[in-house]
């Protein structure tokens, strides 16, 4: 099988290439810009293209597959040559549901905790040496990569991006994979560049749930108050519906325990937002024979997703967390998340506006109260970014209203802002990172370690 992926270097479709190589697939690709980690990953596989940019003649007839990534443009030359030879052109979630027809098709969705959701349904998988392909939107400890695809496997796990699937086809990605066992965790507004209303946004999660088949199964996250209705008026009537909550639990010395029929469970997890994952999780895994006893012995050494309140440095009397949150709904529960679970810590919270949604001046009202939670909270972005995106600009006190905080710090400038960390003494305090970008170049993880080492040489200074 000769497979050609155009814009093989994006986070999904540089997975997707060594999955298929790793299946014993001839794999070939190319894109105009290849970043970290992508670039040393495909290089190591033996994956990488030669010289970056778009080849046509790269694209011949003897190719069975080509595989077009959400990068590319619609007229893109490589894409334009495939279909002048009338090869076989997939979408990336278009393949994935090809390579899985005769497996259980497993769907996690919803607009925030889908990749943790997913990563904990494959820990407990992985700990009991269950033989599964997977998808996942995020690299997680103990898998080589974020992409499995075999013959063998009976049962695939998907994360169900309700983003497009290819520049070429227009549908949310999820709608291709026609679920088995399916879960939603909730819905919040977002991707304003492409669905323009909420009610837009929602209509997508109601065809999701309208497709499903008779006698699959669809787990919802019950006190979201649209996906109730939505499961309730748009699930058809054989379709097994399981709601599910927030757990119930207790936090002790800052760690939180499940209250569980089998007992207190001690969890390196935290937060409402990760406890109702974590109980979705549980209902899924349920669904593939697994017990609650023994979801409950193995999700105690989860430690969770990369980015996803992913602890960086941490001494006696700070912790420096990492986290990709940047919608709303995600900023608002990481924030009141960490201060939960440490109450007795000041919190100081940084956010970076980086996505389209996010710069845009009617989405910018719906950070009101975000980051309410954090003692200080600071609110970074790069008016070039807004100016490259073709927005419309907006100003700090845009920032301050909108998020409805007086003593919002809003800031512009990458170097001031590295300079204003370096210079924190985090003395019973805790500090949150949030972006889904790198704040134009900060190196979160060196920092994290700088300031961390800092508190610690202050203090025994102090003796």
């Amino acid at each position: 099988m000769k497979v050609h992926l155009i814009a093989i270097g994006g986070s999904a479709m540089h997975n997707m290439a060594i999955a298929l190589k790793e299946k014993g697939y001839e794999v070939t690709g190319s894109d105009d810009q290849i970043f970290e980690p992508s670039r040393s990953r495909l290089k190591k596989h033996g994956l990488l293209p030669k010289k970056e940019g778009w080849n046509p003649s790269s694209i011949t007839k003897d190719l069975d597959v080509v595989i077009l990534g959400m990068h590319a443009r619609p007229d893109n030359p490589e894409l334009k040559k495939a279909q002048e030879l009338g090869l076989s052109i997939y979408s990336y979630p278009e393949y994935i549901y090809n390579q899985s027809r005769e497996k259980v098709r497993v769907v996690i969705a919803g607009s925030h905790g889908k990749t943790s959701i997913t990563a904990m349904v494959l820990h407990v998988l992985h700990h009991y040496n269950r033989d599964v392909d997977y998808m996942v939107g995020a690299q997680l400890e103990g898998f080589d990569t974020m992409v499995r695809l075999t013959d063998e496997a009976p049962v695939i796990i998907l994360e169900g991006d309700e983003y497009l699937s290819s520049p070429i086809d227009r549908r949310p990605k999820f709608l291709w994979y026609k679920p088995h066992v399916a879960l939603i965790s909730g819905i919040a507004w977002d991707h304003i560049n492409v669905f323009k209303t909420y009610e837009d946004y929602v209509e997508q999660f109601e065809s999701f749930v309208e497709d499903m088949k008779d006698n699959s199964t669809l787990i919802y996250c019950e006190i979201d108050r649209e996906l109730k209705r939505i499961t309730e008026e748009k699930a058809a009537k054989k379709v097994n519906k399981i709601p599910y909550r927030t757990p119930s639990h207790k936090i002790i010395n800052n760690q939180t325990f499940l209250k569980t029929d089998e007992g207190d469970v001690p969890l390196k997890v935290f937060g409402n937002h990760n406890l109702q994952n974590l109980n979705g999780a549980r209902l899924i895994l349920n669904q593939l024979n697994i017990t609650d006893e023994q979801f409950y012995k193995a999700i105690q050494s989860f430690t969770g997703a990369a980015n996803r309140l992913q602890k960086l440095e941490e001494n006696d009397t700070a912790c420096i967390f990492k986290d990709f949150a940047h919608a709303p709904s995600k900023l608002k529960a990481t924030t009141a998340a960490v201060k939960a679970q440490y109450p007795d810590r000041e919190l100081i919270a940084i956010m970076e506006l980086h996505t389209f949604s996010s710069l845009t001046k009617e989405f910018l009202k719906e950070y009101k109260g975000a980051m309410n939670s954090a003692d200080r909270a600071i609110v970074y972005y790069n008016p070039k970014t807004i100016e490259h995106k073709k927005l419309d600009p907006i100003e700090k006190e845009d920032v301050r209203q909108a998020f409805d905080r007086e003593d919002l710090s809003v800031r512009t400038d990458s170097e001031q802002l590295e300079n204003y960390l370096r210079g924190l003494s985090l003395e019973n305090a805790n500090l949150l990172i949030m972006t889904s970008g790198n704040f134009d170049g900060i190196d979160v993880e060196k920092l994290a370690g700088e300031i961390i080492n800092k508190g610690v040489e202050t203090k025994a200074k102090n003796g």
